[in-house]
């Protein structure tokens, strides 16, 4: 009989434990009769049916709904827009990490798409993968879709992860806790942190807002804090465009906040196109640790 999902999470986390530690006090955890992860203190986290875990130790309202993980999820794996991203991404792992197995997290991972495509992809290495996301509608898709990841609910300021444990960091088009990005690296770990170029879907600033409304876009100034914290390895410019049907327009526009404050005969006009090319302009960076 096939095992629970629930079952099958506890022994997951139960084979990486060491890498976890009590978002409450800190201290170490523990499996307990794959049903909880318990610290020293006793603060009890239960694996939920789904096979996640719930590591906040406050309540964190997200501004992403169910809606638009649904959309990502679609767009990331359905529609190939990201495809060639995850490859190169991949290969980047494979070039400066040199441990046969690695444990690697993402963080900020929304419904863990980005973290599933960069596992299928690396086959020629060990990888055990983490996803961490505040949001827990993100986090009950991901555990939906994704089985062999390991699936937190937790705060990226104040991770539920021991110091030193993550050998690879993956911080894809999210918000940054460099201190805590440094803290749960191991002494070589590296940090993959993508961020958006200037015409990253540019096609939607311009069908959305009014040329007025325009603002350009430099990723200079977070491109120099990460130099501050990180040893910069690499910095890769990915470019690359593809042809999105009418439904993966649709799906575009759901999950991405650009269309939030978006005119609404604005966004109708442009998910009623039969088809229009989408381009993906980011920069990877590869850091390496600085040991202060």
């Amino acid at each position: 009989m096939k095992k629970s999902k629930k079952i099958q999470s506890a022994e997951q986390v139960s084979a990486i434990i060491s890498a976890f530690r009590c978002p409450i006090c800190e201290s170490e955890m523990k499996v307990k009769e794959l049903k909880s992860l318990v610290c020293e203190q006793n603060h009890t986290f239960d694996f939920a049916k789904q096979g996640y875990l719930h590591l906040l130790s406050h309540p964190i309202k997200s501004q992403y709904e169910a809606d638009l993980f649904t959309a990502r999820q679609k767009i990331i794996m359905e529609s190939n827009l990201y495809t060639s991203i995850h490859q190169v991404i991949s290969k980047l792992i494979q070039k400066h990490v040199n441990v046969s197995e690695v444990l690697m997290i993402d963080l900020g991972c929304g419904e863990g798409s980005h973290l599933q495509r960069i596992l299928d992809e690396s086959i020629d290495q060990k990888f055990t993968g983490i996803g961490l996301d505040i949001a827990k509608e993100g986090i009950m898709l991901a555990a939906k879709n994704y089985e062999q990841p390991t699936w937190l609910v937790g705060d990226l300021a104040h991770s539920p992860i021991a110091d030193q444990s993550i050998d690879v960091i993956l911080n894809i088009l999210s918000p940054s806790n460099y201190q805590e990005f440094k803290r749960i690296l191991t002494e070589n770990g590296l940090v993959i942190k993508v961020v958006p170029r200037a015409n990253y879907l540019q096609e939607l600033r311009a069908a959305f807002f009014v040329k007025d409304e325009k603002r350009e876009y430099s990723n200079e100034d977070t491109i120099s804090l990460f130099q501050k914290h990180f040893h910069v390895l690499e910095r890769v410019h990915f470019h690359d465009s593809k042809n999105l049907t009418r439904n993966e327009l649709e799906n575009l526009v759901r999950m991405t906040p650009l269309s939030w404050s978006a005119d609404p005969e604005r966004k109708l006009a442009f998910v009623n196109q039969s088809s229009h090319e989408i381009i993906i302009d980011l920069d990877i960076l590869i850091g390496k640790n600085i040991v202060e």
